[in-house]
Formats: C-alpha cells, structure tokens, sequence
C-alpha cells in the first residue's frame, strides 16, 4: 500500500468525523513514530515530515558513518563503503539520512498501523463528542430523524452525530419519522462502553424553560426570571415567573399579545395547556396562584409537614383538580405542599351544590328545583316532601328518589 493512499483512505474519515487536518496530521506523525520505533529501535534517531498542506509525508531514518567492520547497530551506524555508495564525499562521523518506505514495513506492520491510526481517530472524535455536548447540557438543538426504534429515536445532528431521544423523553402525542425536523434539549451525556451517548429530551423542564427563552425576549435577556416549572408532559404545565423590574408584567410578556408568544411554545408542545404565574415567596398566595383557574376561598397550611388544606365553593373544586388530576398535581409540585381540596360547605354547612349531582339527577328536574330557589341538597332536604309536590311539577315518586340521592351524599 502505498503512503499516499493511507493517507487518502483516513481524509474521507477525517472529513465525515470533523477532525481538522493539523491534528489528523499529528495523529498521524505519532502513530508513525510509533512503528517506526518498533521497527528500527526506540534508540533509532528517524524524522517523520508531514506537510498538512498536500497531506504528504515522509520518514527518514539517519544514521552515523563508521569505518568498516567497526558497525554494532545497522539501525543506528553505516559503514563507510556503504554509505559512499549513497554519496562518494561521505566521510566518518558524519550522518546519513535515507527515505524509509512504506513498503518496507511490510504487509502485517502496514494494517497494524492503519488500524492503530483508526483507533486513535476514532478515541478522538469520541472525546470531541463528548466535550462538545457535556458542555451543551441544557441547550436546544435541532436534528434530523435518521430511525425510529420502538423504545428510543435515533436523531443525527449537523455534524452527522448520532443522538438519542428515549421513549420516556418524548412527548406521548409526539410522532416522528424519518427526514422529520425535531427540536430537543440535550438532558445528558453518559459513557456506555467507552462510547459516549448524547441523550436528548422534549418532556424535560429544561426543554420548557428554553422554548421560553427562544420565545420572549425578555427572559433571554434576563429581565424576566423563570423561578420554578413543572410539566406533565404533553398535558399540562405550571411556570412561575419574576421580574425584577416593576414596569414588566412577567405573566403578559410571556403569553404575549393575544397569547401570540406562548401559542409558539404550545403547539410545540403538542398543544400543552400552559398556566403562567406570577411567583411568589408568600406561600398562601403561591398556592392560590398554582390552583389557577379555580378560585379559591380559605388556605390552612401546616408548615411542618408542608401540607395545605384549601377550600373553595363546590363549583370550583373541579377546576382545582383538573383533567385527570394534572392542575391539583402540578401545583403540589409548584408549591412544595401536599394539597388537600375541600369544599366550603362540607366544613360550614355539610352541604353540596345541586350542580354536583348532573351524573345522578336528570338536568330539568334540577331545573325545577332551582326554580323554587334551592340550589344546595341541604335546601331542598329542607323542606317536606308535600310542600316539595305542591311547589313543583315532578311527581312524588320522582321526588322521593331525589331526596334518597341527595340525603346519601351528605350522610356520607
């Protein structure tokens, strides 16, 4: 094999992987130097010349001229007859430098060095990877979908890396094929068999707080401080935020004109619902802000077992808990507390608000009884079953059932 051609075989490599050619050339020259020890001695005084320009090189192995029959090394002395055969005026003591060929090294020596030459190349772009994203941890990129595998996506970044996102890290409604574009931040980079893995996500919080930098400017800026977020990815997330700057209303800036910045964020998100609140280091009104849209009547909160009751009107506690218990779960993690909800009436009264029963009690016969101005069980159990036929239009077996139903609630 010819140099030029070892050289030329390992340029395409360097190419694809990034490695510039001054170092791919000092890789070389080391890994040449190396062979070249073993082959004449570590003793063998040998200059290696790599031009990085025409991606040439050479090896030269010099030795110094002795008189005949007085030679101990050939790596190291020539004789003199030998090395007038080179050049005539050549005298003892002084050096003689001849070209080491490529060839001479013979066919084993030759792959053991290429092979010695890929490792090296293949050690250093494994560093440059890893160098490269543990100091991108955090950071959004984009990539490109290269395959889709049942438990993790294979994405290739613009260096042609190969990056990971897990099926854990991904959004549920998230689907990807390959040539998709696909935004993510990078959550870690771990070494699995001396290999490094970049492993990206999109349900971390970190992919949430980056949307927001890219989107509003003054979070990039500094102006506005993300304080806490927390996420269930795909369905909904709380984001607290502070400014500094008392002409900056953070929560506007943030959800933008007409919500024309936060609209960004949700549709890459996969229509994620959103809740932006003003933070504060008030406990009582933190946990009134998570709950949001619920309003909220009565706050006790046990510092010591960070716990809090809340209590708020019958009408408003679906709102506190939310679509599968997300709103409720995500302002426990906002807040720190464990949140229990309660409704005012069930402490005060011991009772619940007709519009609680829709799933038991057709919505015309809670017509009726609204319009007699009961809007609460505990009014309508009130009032005598005759003077509930005479006032209404339902019938008294109709009745009597209401009054089971609604007298097994508060019992309960």
């Amino acid at each position: 094999m010819a140099i030029v051609n070892l050289i030329e075989s390992f340029s395409e490599f360097k190419d694809i992987k990034n490695i510039d050619r001054v170092t791919m050339m000092g890789i070389m020259e080391d890994v040449f130097r190396g062979v070249v020890k073993k082959r004449f001695g570590e003793e063998a005084k040998v200059d290696i010349i790599i031009n990085p320009d025409k991606g040439d090189l050479e090896i030269w192995l010099n030795r110094v001229i002795v008189e005949d029959g007085f030679s101990e090394d050939d790596n190291l002395d020539i004789e003199l007859s030998e090395a007038r055969k080179i050049d005539e005026d050549f005298e003892v003591g002084e050096e003689v430098s001849q070209e080491v060929k490529i060839e001479d090294f013979g066919r084993r020596n030759i792959l053991a060095l290429k092979q010695n030459l890929q490792g090296r190349i293949m050690e250093m772009e494994k560093d440059h990877l890893y160098k490269k994203y543990a100091e991108r941890v955090g950071e959004i990129i984009t990539g490109e979908v290269y395959q889709v595998w049942k438990r993790e996506t294979l994405i290739i970044d613009d260096e042609g890396n190969e990056l990971v996102m897990p099926k854990d890290q991904q959004i549920k409604s998230d689907f990807f094929k390959k040539g998709d574009t696909v935004r993510s931040v990078v959550w870690k980079v771990e070494m699995r068999n001396n290999t490094p893995v970049v492993i990206l996500s999109r349900t971390a919080p970190e992919f949430l707080e980056k949307l927001f930098e890219q989107e509003v400017p003054e979070v990039f800026d500094g102006l506005i401080t993300i304080k806490r977020i927390v996420r269930e990815p795909g369905e909904r997330a709380k984001v607290a935020v502070e400014s500094y700057d008392d002409r900056i209303d953070p929560v506007g800036a943030c959800v933008g004109m007409k919500g024309s910045r936060i609209h960004g964020i949700v549709r890459e998100l996969r229509n994620e619902n959103i809740d932006v609140i003003n933070y504060t280091s008030n406990d009582q009104l933190l946990i009134q802000r998570s709950l949001s849209p619920a309003k909220i009547g009565e706050i006790k909160i046990d510092l010591e077992n960070k716990r809090a009751e809340v209590y708020m009107k019958p009408d408003q506690v679906a709102l506190a808990i939310g679509k599968g218990g997300h709103n409720i779960k995500l302002a426990s993690k906002l807040t720190g507390f464990d949140l229990d909800v309660y409704r005012e009436t069930d402490e005060v009264t011991d009772d619940v608000g007709l519009e609680e029963f829709a799933d038991e009690i057709d919505h015309w016969i809670l017509d009726e009884l609204r319009a007699i101005g009961c809007d609460t069980a505990r009014s309508v159990l009130d009032i005598p079953l005759e003077d509930l036929v005479k006032r209404t239009d339902l019938e008294e077996e109709t009745i009597k059932e209401v009054l089971r139903i609604l007298g097994e609630e508060l019992n309960d």
